[in-house]
């Protein structure tokens, strides 16, 4: 099979799960092809799925995330001892570990092609993220509490693992605990992932989009964290951005040293 052939298969699939959608016509470009598909994934509950689609699904992501181009963290140079700041796409990303900001249901966005992290990073893992993250919080019993982690394999994606966490949400002026809980965000990112043996791991900016985190102080939140984290143990850690606003944020906070 083609991409085009996978995306066919994959969305009649998930079409023939939902008796509602049986009207639907599949695009015949690939670009609303993946689309389509996307949006059906992201709508999708957790759930059991075939072998058959998870193989065809794992191909056409890694194919996917192929074309767009994978950044290896071993093509990085650190901006200081064991830190990386790097602009782009983090599902393209080639690490030990990536960080999902999550909501407390912590299984993913469910709107249909939604431009946040939690939805790109279910969508280009696979379908077992959300089953492998249902199945975490059923364990659980009650949503993620805010600044906690939870780690999961990565699926399709080119890093290992995904460490996700709740993020605080900031509704009009930043107080002192909406630092702490963020900072605590990055601690047990971190923690988790020593734990679990992980020896590189990328943030992206936790809580400073619909959260509401102001991103210039939650920028230096990250950057004393993460430094206090690095100078007393062995990991590299990347501060992962994606436009260029945010690359100037924390090129200013990483220019700040520490008392």
């Amino acid at each position: 099979m083609n991409d085009s052939e996978r995306a066919k298969f994959l969305i009649e699939y998930l079409l023939n799960e939902n008796g509602g959608y049986a009207d639907m016509r599949i695009p015949t470009d690939e670009e609303n092809r993946f689309r389509m598909f996307r949006s059906l994934v992201n709508v999708r509950p957790a759930r059991p799925v075939s072998e058959n689609f998870l193989k065809v699904q794992d191909e056409y992501l890694r194919s996917l995330i192929e074309k767009a181009g994978v950044t290896d963290i071993a093509q990085l140079e650190p901006v200081e001892k064991g830190i990386y700041l790097w602009q782009g796409d983090i599902t393209t990303l080639r690490c030990d570990a990536i960080v999902n900001a999550a909501n407390s249901a912590m299984t993913g966005c469910y709107i249909p092609c939604h431009a946040c992290i939690d939805n790109c990073i279910h969508t280009f893992a696979g379908v077992q993220l959300r089953l492998e993250c249902d199945r975490l919080m059923n364990i659980q019993g009650h949503p993620e509490e805010t600044g906690k982690a939870k780690i999961t394999s990565a699926y399709a994606l080119p890093c290992r693992y995904v460490i996700h966490t709740v993020g605080p949400v900031v509704n009009g002026v930043l107080t002192d605990e909406h630092s702490r809980l963020l900072k605590s965000c990055y601690d047990s990112c971190l923690e988790i992932a020593e734990q679990n043996g992980v020896k590189s791991i990328a943030f992206c900016c936790i809580s400073t989009g619909v959260f509401g985190f102001p991103k210039k102080e939650a920028a230096e939140t990250a950057v004393a964290a993460v430094r206090e984290y690095v100078k007393k143990h062995d990991i590299k850690v990347i501060f992962n951005v994606f436009s260029k606003t945010d690359n100037d944020i924390y090129l200013k906070a990483l220019s700040q040293t520490t008392a």
